[in-house]
C-alpha cells in the first residue's frame, strides 16, 4: 500500500479483511483496491502477475503470502459488456472511481475501505450499520446482483454463516425473497465452479451452520438434488454430525480431504439406493459400489467432483462392509489398506449417529448395538500387540474354519 501511495495512486485495504478487522477476527488473506490499472501495479512489483479474464487483477508475492490487489471498478452500464440472457456477467473490466467501486461490491459488510493515508475508514454505503446490527444486505437489487452472478447466493449463506449475522429480510426486495427466485441460476454456474464454491462452504470451520442456513432457505436441495434422503431426520442428523466432526479437526488445524466431506454429503443418497438395488441384486459389496457411482454420476451434471476424491469415496463407502467381516487375514489386509484411516472415522460417525436411532438397521442390518462393537473392536485391534490381535481374533464368532467333508471314494 506504501508502495502504491509513494507513486502517487490511491489505495485501501478492503473487503473481508477490514470488516473482520472490526470485528476482531484474525483476517485470512488481504485484499487492496486502486486507482492503478493492473498494468501500473505490475510495474510497481517485479514479484506481480496480472490473471483473470473476467475480472483483471493483479497477484503481488510476499513470500508465501499472495495480495490481491485489483483496480477500481466502474458502474456496467459504463461498459461494453458480455452477459447471457439471464444477467450473468461473463467479462467486466470496467474502471471507475473509489465511490463507484463501493457500490459494485456485493455486500454492504464487504464495502469497507481502509487508508494509510490519514488511517480512516472509507463507508459508502452503511456497512459500519450493518456490522453494528449483524445483518448481511445486499448493495443494490438482490435480484439483479444474483442475476450478474448467483454464487453471491452461496456467499450470502457463507457470510451469515461464518459471522453469526442474520440475511437481510426487512426491505421489500430482500435477499430471502431474491434466493428464492433465483435459485435456479446456480444451475448455469460451472459444475467445477461450484466445487469451489462447495468447499468454502463446509471447509471453513462453521459448516454446521452453514448446513442449517441452506436447508432453512431451501438451497441444500438445489446443490445436492440427488441427496432428497437428506430430509429424515436421521440423515439430516448424520451429516450435521459429519460437519460438526469437520469443524472440529479444521478448528484444531487438523488435515481433512474433501473426498471425506463429499461421502458424508452424499452417504444419505448412496445408502437409500443401495437399498433399491438391492432388491434385484443379491450381492451387498456389489449394491454399494453401485449406488456410489450412480450417486457421484448424478451429482457431477451439478458439482464436479475430482477423479482423486471421488476413488476415494468409492473406498471409504466400500470399507464399511470391509471392516465387518474379519475373519481370517482379512482384518490386517483391512488396516493395511490405503483409505483404512478415513473408513474407520466413517464408521464410527455412523456408530455415533445411530446410537441415538436404536431401533433403526444401517447397512447390512447392522443395528447401532452392532456398529457400537464394530467400531470399539476396531479401535483396540489398531494398537493391540500382534499376540492381542490373534486372540480377537480367535474370539470372533463364528470365526472357527469349516472343515471340509471327506469325498466318499466310488468302489
Amino acid at each position: 500500500m506504501y508502495t502504491l501511495k509513494d507513486a502517487g495512486y490511491e489505495c485501501y485495504l478492503v473487503g473481508g479483511c477490514v470488516r473482520d478487522l472490526l470485528l476482531g477476527l484474525h483476517p485470512k488473506d488481504f485484499d487492496v483496491a486502486t486507482n492503478a490499472t493492473p498494468e501500473q501495479v505490475k510495474k510497481l512489483f517485479k514479484n506481480g502477475r496480472i490473471i483473470g479474464r473476467r475480472f483483471q487483477i493483479v497477484h503481488v508475492r510476499f513470500g508465501r503470502e499472495i495480495i490481491e490487489v485489483t483496480t477500481f471498478r466502474g458502474p456496467h452500464e459504463d461498459a461494453t459488456e458480455h452477459a447471457t440472457d439471464e444477467g450473468m456477467l461473463l467479462r467486466d473490466n470496467v474502471y471507475g472511481t473509489l465511490e463507484q467501486d463501493a457500490w459494485r461490491r456485493d455486500f454492504t459488510v464487504n464495502a469497507l475501505y481502509y487508508t494509510v493515508k490519514d488511517f480512516s475508514i472509507v463507508d459508502y454505503t452503511n456497512g459500519i450499520k450493518d456490522l453494528k446490527f449483524k445483518t448481511i444486505r445486499m448493495i443494490g437489487d438482490p435480484n439483479v446482483r444474483f442475476k450478474e452472478d448467483p454464487v453471491r447466493m452461496l456467499r450470502a449463506i457463507r457470510f451469515a454463516a461464518k459471522l453469526g449475522f442474520h440475511i437481510q429480510h426487512d426491505d421489500e426486495i430482500s435477499i430471502k425473497n431474491a434466493l428464492d427466485e433465483n435459485i435456479h441460476l446456480l444451475e448455469a454456474v460451472s459444475s467445477a465452479r461450484l466445487f469451489d464454491e462447495v468447499l468454502k462452504l463446509f471447509m471453513s470451520g462453521y459448516a454446521e451452520a452453514v448446513y442449517e442456513l441452506l436447508h432453512r432457505e431451501n438451497i441444500y436441495q438445489k446443490l445436492f438434488p440427488a441427496n432428497k434422503a437428506s430430509k429424515t431426520d436421521f440423515y439430516f442428523e448424520f451429516v450435521k454430525q459429519g460437519l460438526i466432526n469437520t469443524d472440529k479437526r479444521i478448528q484444531q488445524e487438523k488435515p481433512v480431504t474433501p473426498a471425506f466431506l463429499f461421502a458424508v454429503l452424499l452417504w444419505p443418497a448412496v445408502e437409500t439406493l443401495t437399498q433399491t438395488i438391492l432388491k434385484h441384486e443379491s450381492s451387498l459389496y456389489q449394491a454399494v459400489n453401485l449406488a456410489g457411482h450412480e450417486v457421484v454420476e448424478e451429482v457431477n451434471k451439478r458439482i464436479t467432483i475430482p477423479k482423486r476424491f471421488r476413488y476415494m469415496m468409492y473406498d471409504m463407502w466400500a470399507l464399511q462392509l470391509r471392516l465387518v467381516n474379519r475373519s481370517g487375514r482379512r482384518a490386517y489386509k483391512t488396516l493395511e489398506h490405503k483409505r483404512f484411516r478415513a473408513g474407520y472415522d466413517f464408521l464410527l460417525l455412523r456408530s455415533q449417529v445411530n446410537q441415538v436411532h436404536e431401533n433403526r438397521s444401517d447397512l447390512g442390518n447392522l443395528k447401532a448395538q452392532d456398529l457400537q462393537v464394530l467400531g470399539e473392536w476396531w479401535t483396540k485391534f489398531q494398537t493391540e500387540s500382534e499376540a492381542g490381535r490373534k486372540l480377537m481374533l480367535k474370539e470372533l464368532p463364528n470365526n472357527n474354519p469349516r472343515r471340509r467333508k471327506k469325498k466318499t471314494r466310488k468302489s
